[in-house]
């Protein structure tokens, strides 16, 4: 059995793409309608220049970015095609929302979209395929050379709690708080090809599991690996899939500016020929734990040695540290969002707030929901009156 080789296409800049994950609900119910095919017909139909692509749910379109350069830029694309599909949403009857995860749908009346490798993966994985009702936000950086890759993601894994704990949104699931900051950090990884990466130490590490994966089926059944953070071979970058679905694009411009410089910052430390860091797996898997746990109060190991500190001090730390570079890249505005983020919480901090204040899961739907309009993070104030398990 010949199994092609796994090849980095190389990109020589630090390009950017944005992929942004946005459900479809009820006005009145609040819950999830599967009508992502009707609206992305309607928008191609009206404004062809807008990139939406099928999701794996049926209730889910993803916008996407062109090849962008700095984040303003990607924050504008988004903004521009985030028009006609909330114009197509409106004619529809339907509003647009986004978060990690929906807090009481019913996992059972939520159909898949019709592809095959989506039908796969739940016939494979069954209950707990059949429970991705999960959205995330991921980046794509460019990277020049495939030797750059593994270094680099290795790096940004001692980051994880930092880009989790920013963007975490999915407190509640099936009516209940989970007391989780990101219920869907821990949802995803159950599907047997998602969750933490290996600490490959090269690219032909890579290449050879890439080639175990194919012999086994694995690739075959599932149509690629859905790690948190990965390769994306075919536009030469690393994709970044740790972050919740932001639910504005104030949130979401600041989440993706850390990522880029952070990504950004490893390459640039390959150049100048200092050693990157890396923590052990064992380590970054109770780092990414406590992010989807505690979110912004996460106490977070911060060393081989098993140093700890308060991800906010941390997040306060790197922000000085990367706002020269930030400043190159023509983020600086948008990183210093995240100073907005540790003062005001994050999204699961609104909605549980939300909660804890109306006792109504819907509100919390329609609260975020009215995110998605003013493209602002709101401040929780009730509106519905109804109470819900």
């Amino acid at each position: 059995m010949k199994i092609p080789e796994e090849k980095f296409a190389r990109s020589p800049e630090h390009t950017l793409g944005v992929e942004w994950e946005i459900a479809l609900v009820d006005p009145q119910t609040w819950d999830l309608v599967p009508r992502g095919a009707e609206l992305i017909e309607k928008v191609n139909a009206a404004s062809p220049e807008s990139h939406l692509e099928k999701e794996f749910l049926q209730n889910t379109v993803e916008l996407v970015t062109g090849i962008c350069h700095t984040v303003p830029e990607a924050i504008a694309d988004l903004s521009s095609s985030l028009a006609p599909v909330r114009a197509a949403a409106e004619e529809m009857g339907v509003r647009l929302w986004s978060s990690g995860g929906h807090p009481f749908t019913d996992f059972r009346k939520n159909p898949v979209s019709d592809k095959a490798s989506y039908s796969e993966i739940i016939n494979r994985t069954q209950y707990w395929g059949k429970q991705m009702l999960l959205w995330g936000t991921h980046v794509h950086v460019g990277i020049s050379h495939e030797d750059r890759v593994w270094p680099i993601i290795n790096a940004l894994m001692t980051k994880y709690p930092h880009l989790l704990a920013i963007s975490a949104c999915s407190p509640g699931w099936e009516g209940l708080d989970t007391g989780y900051a990101s219920n869907r950090t821990m949802l995803y990884q159950q599907l047997p090809t998602a969750g933490l990466p290996y600490q490959f130490e090269n690219w032909a590490q890579w290449q050879s599991y890439i080639r175990d994966q194919a012999i086994s089926g694995v690739i075959n059944h599932t149509g690629s690996m859905h790690f948190d953070i990965r390769p994306a071979s075919k536009w030469g970058t690393i994709e970044v899939r740790i972050s919740d679905a932001a639910s504005n694009l104030r949130e979401l411009s600041a989440i993706v500016a850390l990522t880029h410089c952070l990504v950004v910052h490893y390459d640039r430390m390959i150049d100048r020929g200092e050693t990157l860091p890396i923590l052990q797996p064992w380590h970054v898997a109770e780092n990414k734990w406590r992010a989807a746990r505690y979110g912004m109060e996460a106490l977070v190991i911060t060393s081989r040695e098993t140093d700890e500190r308060w991800i906010t001090e941390e997040l306060e730390d790197l922000l000085i540290e990367l706002e020269p570079l930030s400043r190159e890249l023509g983020c600086a505005d948008e990183l210093q969002l995240v100073r907005e983020i540790i003062a005001g919480g994050a999204g699961y901090e609104r909605q549980r707030a939300c909660y804890n204040e109306t006792g109504s899961w819907r509100e919390v739907v329609a609260r975020t929901s009215r995110e998605m309009d003013t493209l602002l993070p709101l401040e929780s104030s009730p509106q519905v009156g109804d109470k819900d398990s």
